[in-house]
Order: structure tokens, then C-alpha cells, then sequence
């Protein structure tokens, strides 16, 4: 078998993590990157060991014959204007969350993609991480009967700084609630199989950022928020974020809640955040209404995934299933479609916070 050649297009922080990741794949290789910054591509051709070749267009990359299969990992707001590009080659491609910044470009791109004849993958991590996906099956096992409620936390680090500050300003992110949470409200879909009718969100900006500038700007990314999505099915789905609650043991509290019990997934955060950089492990917790006794175990995940990127290891189980989908011909996990729905509750939440009222969308 011929080894594949990636080429990755946005060699910031998560296109450095797909490089490490993609490493981990059997027959595969980077071969190429691009972006405009200097230093993010030579960082990005040093994790490669020299060998990709480097491009400061994408447009040249993607002449050049060199890739096999795309990744697009630039800032947000690019990729309404990279995509088409992308699209024109024909080539498999995995694009990182959110699709687009806003709802229009995201229906636009899915046009654009329909006939494309290679699979196109949004890239939603927190699908794949151990102790989530434990949660998942434990739901589709009906381990809790029918699920009623579901409840997502997230306490966790400040924005980390990007190259121009881009992800300071809703402008160029979507905002807060598309940028950093599509993630979670393409988790509410999958979980309860049903669609939002209605939004709900309240937030602010309450302790990061508030004294930096941009060019005389003032971000205007929130650092908190309560959301509450209603769908379709009856289920209630909240989100719980804050940004300014590092010191957490575990960053991501996931529990799905039904009518005989609740399971829960705990996720902790990046290594490299907390003191010694030392590894926690996650844990799942089942806790059945009768008899009153919650089995907590801890699941483990495999050390060279969790050093690989900032996601507890997702970032490899989904390239592996990405990777199924090119070799093999399974089904793409997470369509354009789920990308677009993810960014329609996200936007519907910005929307809401600044309107102070609920968003119906159904």
C-alpha cells in the first residue's frame, strides 16, 4: 500500500496537532504545508522532520501536486474564501470547526460541495474522546432508558493567543458560541438524534481580556455562558462554559440524565496546562435511580495519543475513521450538514445572548 500524502493547509496550533496525529497513521505521511506566517511553517516542516515542503499560499500547495488528502486547519473566517480552492481538486478533506463563521457561508460551502466525489469530514474532536464515546454507547445501549436531559460543563483556560490576535474578535470567530462550543452543540445533535426548535442563552465577558487592544479594539469574545437548547424529541440539552476556570481538575463534565439513570463522562484538560504537566485520567460514572449505588471507573487512554494534541487523544481516533472513510468507503461521521447544523445552534446562542431573548429555529 502507497503511503498517502497529506498536505496541511494552516499550520497554526491544530494543524501542528493533525501533523503529530497523522504521524500515528499507518502508510501516511505530511508531505506538505502552507500558511503566511513564517514561523508557524517552519514549525509545521520541523514536526515532519524536514521533509514537507512548505508553501505561504495555499493556492501553490495545492498546484503542486503533492497531496493525496487535505487538511484545513487556517483561522475561522478563511475558510469561506479556502474552501472552494479545496473543493476544485477533488482531493479528500478534513476541515476543522466551525465549518464558516456564519450560517450563509456555511450553506454557501455546502453547496458548493454537492457531487464532490471524495469525502469531506468536519472535524468535531470531541466525538472521539475514550471517555465520551463510552458515554455514547452507554446511550445507545439504553443503559439509562430514555434520555430526558443531557448536561455539558466546560471550565476550562482563557483563549490562547494566535498570530494577529484572530481569535479575540466575534468578527473573525463566529463568536465564542460558534468558535469554541459548535463542538458541544454537534454533541447535543448526536446524543439525543434530534434537531434544536429552540435557543436560549445568557453570557458575557466577565474576567479575560478586558484590558488588552488591538489596533485601539476591545475584544468582544465572551468568556462565559449558560445555553439551553429545546429539541425536537423533548430533550433539554445545557451548556455550562467558562473560560476563566483553569485551576478545574477536569475541564469537560459531560452527563446524559434518562428516566431509569445517568451517566456520566469527566474529562480532563491538556497536560501541558497544569503544574509538572502531569496526565489525569478521565472517568466515567453510571448511576442507575435503583439501587442508589454510582460505579465510577477510569478509562485510559493510550499515552502516545494523549501526547499527540490537546483533545485526550480524539484528535487520533478520528483520523483513524477519516482515514476508513478514504481507504475503505465507511461513511463520513461528521458531514458538511452536521458542521453547518453545529453553527446554526451557535449562532442562534450569540444571537440570543445580545437579544436577551430565546431564538426559535424549528
Amino acid at each position: 500500500m502507497s503511503k498517502l500524502r497529506y498536505a496541511i493547509l494552516g499550520s497554526g496550533m491544530m494543524g501542528h496537532e493533525h501533523i503529530r496525529n497523522i504521524h500515528l497513521l499507518e502508510e501516511t505521511e505530511v508531505s506538505a504545508v502552507s500558511d503566511p506566517d513564517v514561523g508557524m511553517r517552519e514549525k509545521a516542516v520541523s514536526l515532519t522532520g524536514g521533509r514537507a515542503q512548505a508553501f505561504s499560499d495555499h493556492r501553490d500547495l495545492l498546484s503542486s501536486g503533492l497531496a493525496d488528502v487535505l487538511v484545513i486547519a487556517s483561522p475561522n473566517h478563511t475558510h469561506v474564501d479556502l474552501l472552494p480552492d479545496a473543493l476544485a481538486s477533488g482531493l479528500p478533506i478534513l476541515v476543522e470547526k466551525p465549518l464558516c463563521t456564519t450560517l450563509a457561508d456555511c450553506q454557501k460551502t455546502v453547496e458548493l460541495a454537492d457531487g464532490h466525489p471524495a469525502p469531506i469530514w468536519v472535524a468535531m474532536e470531541y466525538r472521539y474522546m475514550p471517555p465520551v464515546d463510552r458515554l455514547i454507547q452507554a446511550l445507545r445501549k439504553g443503559q439509562i432508558g430514555q434520555l430526558k436531559m443531557l448536561s455539558i460543563t466546560e471550565h476550562r483556560f482563557p483563549f490562547l493567543e494566535k498570530v494577529g490576535d484572530w481569535n479575540r474578535f466575534s468578527e473573525k470567530t463566529g463568536g465564542t458560541l460558534v468558535e469554541k462550543c459548535c463542538h458541544f452543540f454537534d454533541l447535543m445533535r448526536l446524543l439525543t438524534q434530534s434537531e434544536p426548535i429552540q435557543v436560549y442563552a445568557s453570557g458575557g465577558i466577565a474576567v479575560n481580556h478586558l484590558d488588552e487592544r488591538y489596533n485601539g479594539k476591545t475584544p468582544d469574545i465572551l468568556d462565559h455562558a449558560f445555553v439551553i437548547v429545546d429539541f425536537e424529541s423533548g430533550v433539554r440539552g445545557l451548556l455550562e462554559l467558562c473560560m476563566f476556570s483553569e485551576g478545574s481538575y477536569f475541564q469537560e463534565e459531560i452527563a446524559v440524565l434518562g428516566d431509569q439513570a445517568k451517566f456520566e463522562a469527566k474529562v480532563p484538560g491538556p497536560s501541558r496546562f497544569w503544574p509538572g504537566a502531569k496526565e489525569r485520567s478521565a472517568e466515567v460514572t453510571f448511576s442507575p435511580r435503583e439501587p442508589k449505588e454510582p460505579v465510577t471507573e477510569t478509562v485510559d487512554v493510550d499515552a502516545t495519543h494523549l501526547a499527540a494534541g490537546d483533545h485526550h487523544g480524539s484528535s487520533f481516533y478520528q483520523h483513524s475513521k477519516f482515514l476508513d472513510a478514504i481507504r475503505l468507503g465507511t461513511p463520513v461521521e461528521v458531514t458538511l450538514e452536521d458542521g453547518l447544523k453545529a453553527v446554526r445552534i451557535g449562532a442562534a446562542a450569540e444571537e440570543s445572548v445580545q437579544t436577551h431573548m430565546p431564538v426559535r429555529l424549528g
